[in-house]
């Protein structure tokens, strides 16, 4: 979803979070971190699968792809975005998200690893959904009926045709403009980030063992 980040022109304030809200939105970032230093760890102490890291790439380009279509596509804070992937699921950038670190469990063949990344995936979002769904539902007149189209997560298909409410007064509107991906979103977003940490993580996956190889080699 993360339809909630502050825009340019509209200064919402979003609902108390609860404690457990509060503490994943806190966390978040630097788990994220963490978790890729430990993913990195794993690779430099594990032999490479290139079947499996072959596989990856089914699951990690398409949440890379997600992720990017839902970043072209959101105007954060101004309006309830249901066009694009947003008319196939409520958070599009979370199951791209989650496609993307199935895809790096995957490709690291390591069960452990993968169960771990799965639980910090539902303890950090699963409350930070729950946070901007109620963000959301008192800010935009026309959120419960996107609710009852448009699933949470897994995603629904044909994507939904919905109508936008009429507004009133100076509250943000539900956008059904036919405009799809900008480019100017996506850099606003600094979604391309996401592609760049992927592409480190592949040279690590990639690279480091090999390396670390060598120099050990070297001292020997």
């Amino acid at each position: 979803m993360n339809q909630r980040m502050s825009g340019p022109t509209q200064h919402l304030t979003p609902p108390k979070l609860r404690p457990t809200q509060w503490w994943a939105r806190r966390i978040r970032v630097p788990l994220g971190f963490l978790t890729a230093a430990l993913y990195l760890f794993e690779c430099s102490r594990r032999p490479l699968h290139p079947a499996a890291v072959a596989w990856s790439l089914a699951l990690v380009l398409p949440g890379l792809a997600l992720r990017a279509a839902a970043s072209g596509t959101v105007k954060k804070n101004l309006e309830l975005t249901v066009t694009g992937p947003y008319a196939l699921t409520r958070n599009p950038l979370y199951l791209g998200s989650a496609l993307i670190a199935a895809g790096f469990a995957l490709a690291l063949f390591s069960w452990p690893v993968a169960l771990l990344i799965a639980a910090g995936f539902a303890a950090v979002y699963i409350p930070v959904i729950a946070s901007e769904e109620r963000f959301l539902r008192a800010t935009f007149p026309g959120f419960d009926d996107y609710c009852r189209r448009v699933p949470r997560f897994i995603p629904r298909l044909p994507p939904a045709n919905l109508t936008p409410p009429n507004p009133s007064g100076s509250a943000p509107v539900t956008s059904h403009a036919p405009g799809g991906f900008s480019l100017r979103l996506y850099r606003q977003h600094r979604e391309y980030n996401a592609a760049l940490g992927a592409a480190l993580l592949y040279l690590g996956l990639l690279y480091l063992r090999p390396m670390l190889d060598l120099v050990l080699h070297r001292t020997r």
